[in-house]
């Protein structure tokens, strides 16, 4: 529960963030609740995107794997695009020992 100098701190910076936006407002001549939303909006996807996990790199043996897969996948797939009967597990099976050249 939020006691009372948090909310004096909370209602203390939303003053500052209106004295803030309301110049750029009307400087820019859109409404202050656009621009309100737009810099919370901002705010909101930075901090999203701050604690968004980063990617692992790929490692050289599964890029190897990904480009002779890619290869040899249009083997075992029919006309149309699908899996041949076993057609999958067998490209899986030679994309392996290709990249392990």
């Amino acid at each position: 529960m939020p006691t009372d100098e948090d909310i004096r701190l909370a209602l203390r910076l939303r003053a500052l963030a209106d004295a803030l936006l309301v110049p750029v407002a009307t400087t820019t001549g859109l409404p202050p609740e656009l621009v309100q939303g737009f810099v919370e909006g901002t705010t909101t996807g930075a901090v999203a995107a701050a604690k968004a996990p980063k990617k692992r790199k790929a490692s050289a043996y599964n890029r190897k794997y990904k480009a002779a897969f890619k290869r040899v996948s249009k083997k075992y797939k029919k006309k149309n695009g699908e899996w041949k009967k076993g057609g999958f597990k067998s490209a899986v099976k030679q994309a392996h020992k290709e990249a392990k050249k």
